[in-house]
């Protein structure tokens, strides 16, 4: 089968990737389902990568709905060791502008409907999870950002994402509240994915697109759907071009992080007792230590 050590999530407004070349769909079945949409494999140049599209090309799915679980699992079948995620974003900071870039470094889960682990079923883990963003994936994306120059963007290189349900944005009362938390910024969509990625042992971190200020900012008006997609097709261009500059730098200096062997001390049940249908349902994570 084809394989990718880096893959990409796309979020809001980034559905493909314009510069892949030699390109595979590939259709990958899961033990949690199927995943957004195809798989799609191809090089930037010259080097393998698989973009997937968070919503579904079409953008089809609901926050609630995306198969978080069943696109992190075939990103795993296809070898990806670092993973990089497009999501689009609204600021609670002044300072976070719209289009300006976050490589956040913490995350708030306030997510409610979401299975947060492949685990369960007979075999219990708890990962490590203070630290949820690979730094080194995180320092490469922010690199890129500040490497491009680019026009309009200011790259905040650390930051807190608050993840929420949706698909409603905040009341204003949330919206306040996440900001006396500290937030950074929120979106919808990167929480249970980052604890997903972690328990498959992938390096993970976040290309942050601001696109709103929420609906605190009294100076601005409340987030719209035509204010994310106008800003978000200004983002797109830009994104596509620290994506790139990204991978080249993950290919040109592949490291490794401690998210690769985030397994080793997590699992507390003895293989000895293991349920053989969830030995065999995790058999993808497992492998490396029975």
């Amino acid at each position: 089968m084809t394989t990718a050590k880096i893959g990409i999530i796309g979020g809001s407004g980034l559905y493909k990737m314009e510069a892949l070349k030699a390109v595979q769909e590939i259709q990958l079945k899961t033990p949690f389902g199927k995943p957004s949409d195809a798989l799609i494999v191809g090089e930037l140049d010259g080097i393998s990568v698989a973009f997937l599209a968070r919503h579904g090309r079409g953008h089809h799915l609901l926050p609630s709905e995306i198969p978080f679980r069943a696109n992190i699992h075939a990103l795993k079948q296809l070898g990806v060791e670092y993973l990089i995620s497009a999501s689009a974003v609204g600021s609670l900071k002044e300072s976070i502008k719209p289009l300006d870039m976050v490589v956040p470094d913490q995350f708030i889960d306030r997510t409610r409907h979401r299975v947060s682990t492949f685990f369960g079923e007979g075999i219990v883990a708890h990962i490590a999870f203070g630290h949820p963003v690979c730094s080194q994936l995180a320092q490469y994306l922010s690199t890129a950002i500040a490497s491009l120059e680019l026009p309009e963007v200011t790259l905040h290189d650390q930051g807190t994402y608050v993840c929420m349900e949706g698909p409603a944005f905040s009341t204003m009362a949330e919206s306040n509240l996440y900001r006396s938390w500290g937030g950074s910024i929120i979106g919808m969509t990167n929480l249970p994915e980052a604890k997903l990625a972690r328990e498959a042992e992938i390096a993970y971190a976040t290309l942050a697109l601001v696109t709103d200020y929420d609906c605190w900012h009294v100076d601005h008006d409340h987030v719209t759907v035509d204010m994310v997609i106008e800003n978000l097709q200004r983002n797109a261009v830009n994104a596509q071009k620290v994506i790139l500059e990204t991978v080249k730098k993950i290919h040109a200096n592949p490291f490794v992080s401690a998210a690769h062997s985030a397994l080793e001390y997590a699992i507390f049940t003895q293989p000895d007792h293991f349920p053989e249908a969830t030995k065999e349902k995790l058999a993808l994570f497992l492998k490396k230590y029975t």
